[in-house]
C-alpha cells in the first residue's frame, strides 16, 4: 500500500514539474521597479523581483569611457553620457530610490544572494570593437563570480549577440532582440531563441510555433496589458518580459 502511494505521489510530482516547465514564465523588465522603495535597474528592483518569485530580472549594461561596466538603461542619465563619462562619475549619480547607479560588479554581488535568473542586456555601443571588449569583460566577470549557470544574455546588436554566442560557455542562453531575423536565421547563428517585441509576433504569429519546432525559446517584450499577456499565454510563449509582473502572475494563476 505504501509503495503504491509512493508511486502515485511520484507521478503527481512529475506531472506538476512538467506543467510548471510548460507554463509561461515572468521576467521583470529592469527589475520589479513599480513598487515602493524601488527604481529601474536598481539593486532593490532586482531583490524585489526575486521576492515575488519572478523567473528572471532583466537589466541593462553599458561600458563607460574608461571601460568600466555599469547598469543603466538610457544612453544618458542626469545629463551624463554612459559611453562618454568615466565610471566613477556615473556611479556617484543617484537613482530615484536613493541608491547610487550600480556598477555591474555591485549588481552581480547582489545577484548572488537571490534566486531569480539574471537577464543581462548589453546595450548597443558606438563600435563593434567596444562591443567585443564589453562582451569579453562581461563573460569574464560572470565566470569569476561563478554565476555562469544563472545568467542569460540579450542584445539588440547582432554583433554583440554573436560575440556572446562565441565567448560564453556552450549552452548559455543568448537571445537576439531586434526582431529582424526569422526563426531559421536565429537557429543558424546559434541563438537560444527570439526575444522580440510584441509587435513582431503580432505580425508573425507563426514564428512562435516555428521557433518551438526548432527547439528554441520564445520571449516577448515589453508586455504590460493583460489582454496582450493572455494572447501570448494562449500561444504558449516561454517568457514574457513586463513592467507589471504581478498582473502577469495573477493571469498565470
Amino acid at each position: 500500500m505504501n509503495f503504491k502511494k509512493l508511486i502515485s505521489t511520484s507521478i503527481l510530482m512529475v506531472a506538476t514539474i512538467c506543467y510548471i516547465q510548460a507554463q509561461t514564465r515572468v521576467i521583470a523588465h529592469r527589475g520589479f521597479w513599480k513598487t515602493e522603495g524601488s527604481a529601474q535597474n536598481s539593486i532593490a528592483a532586482l531583490q524585489k523581483a526575486d521576492s515575488i518569485g519572478c523567473y528572471g530580472s532583466e537589466f541593462d549594461v553599458w561600458m563607460t569611457k574608461d571601460n568600466q561596466l555599469v547598469v543603466n538603461h538610457d544612453a544618458n542619465f542626469k545629463s551624463k553620457s554612459m559611453e562618454k563619462s568615466n565610471g566613477k562619475e556615473l556611479m556617484e549619480l543617484q537613482l530615484d530610490n536613493g541608491e547610487k547607479l550600480p556598477s555591474l560588479k555591485q549588481y552581480l554581488k547582489a545577484g548572488k544572494k537571490v534566486n531569480t535568473r539574471l537577464i543581462l542586456e548589453l546595450k548597443s555601443l558606438n563600435s563593434k570593437q567596444r562591443e567585443t571588449k564589453a562582451v569579453e569583460q562581461v563573460v569574464a566577470m560572470i565566470k569569476k563570480m561563478k554565476l555562469e549557470d544563472r545568467v542569460e544574455y540579450i542584445a539588440f546588436s547582432l554583433h554583440a549577440t554573436k560575440e556572446f554566442i562565441r565567448l560564453a560557455p556552450a549552452g548559455t542562453p543568448v537571445f537576439y532582440l531586434n526582431g529582424d531575423l526569422s526563426p531559421k536565421e536565429l537557429k543558424e547563428i546559434g541563438c537560444a531563441g527570439a526575444d522580440y517585441h510584441l509587435g513582431v509576433f503580432k505580425k508573425h504569429p507563426e514564428w512562435i510555433e516555428e521557433l518551438h519546432k526548432l527547439g528554441m525559446k520564445v520571449n516577448v517584450w515589453t508586455v504590460n496589458k493583460a489582454e496582450d499577456m493572455q494572447w501570448l499565454i494562449d500561444r504558449k510563449v516561454d517568457f514574457i518580459t513586463t513592467n507589471e509582473p504581478l498582473v502577469l502572475q495573477q493571469l498565470l494563476k
